[in-house]
């Protein structure tokens, strides 16, 4: 099974673009770890054309917030309909067992014991100051974070998270996390 864990850093921000639909923002980075490869790749706006193959041959894709956030935007971009692919959103499963959402950042100190390197404003900031090798780094370790996260839940059936100084756990059913669904996908590829 191929898993494709990523996050999306923008160049933009929502009050810029005078919608709230994340597809109105315009991507910077995309960052993804390949569990075929087991590899952390990166890909600039200007090179998504060499992410779509390896997204054509993932059984399951896996973000945080990314079935309202980065799916939506990342699709924009794409030649066919990402949402045919298997998508697993790890804030939205939080939020179904937990009744709220929770940051990445909570999720990551109680369950990981770290904490992500910035936010998302310092990232577009730098993204403006045209450092682009921080906003890299940056997205890398939150796609590092959210694939040790789901590790976890599926080695553990739960997740932690820090919230008023205290430690609090949220089981979670994770059998169906990887479950397959659907088949491959080739609008990209030059067949």
């Amino acid at each position: 099974m191929r898993i494709v864990t990523f996050d999306i850093e923008t160049a933009n921000w929502m009050n810029e673009t005078g919608s709230s639909d994340p597809a109105a923002l315009t991507i910077a980075i995309v960052c993804a770890h390949d569990s075929e490869t087991d590899t952390y790749t990166s890909y600039l706006e200007s090179e998504l054309h060499k992410f779509w193959p390896v997204l054509e041959r993932t059984d399951v894709l896996v973000g945080y917030n990314s079935e309202h956030f980065d799916i939506p935007l990342l699709n924009k971009y794409y030649p066919g309909d990402l949402t045919r692919i298997k998508s697993l959103d790890i804030m939205k499963e939080v939020y179904e067992t937990l009744g709220r959402r929770l940051k990445l950042d909570a999720i990551a100190e109680g369950t990981l014991g770290v904490n992500k390197t910035a936010s998302g404003s310092q990232s577009l900031q730098w993204w403006r100051a045209g450092e682009v090798e921080k906003v890299r780094d940056y997205c890398l370790k939150d796609v590092e974070i959210t694939k040790g996260i789901c590790d976890y839940a599926l080695e553990h059936g739960l997740l932690k998270y820090k919230e008023l100084g205290k430690t609090r756990e949220i089981k979670l059913d994770t059998s169906k996390w990887l479950a397959p669904a659907g088949g491959a996908m080739t609008f990209s590829l030059g067949f």
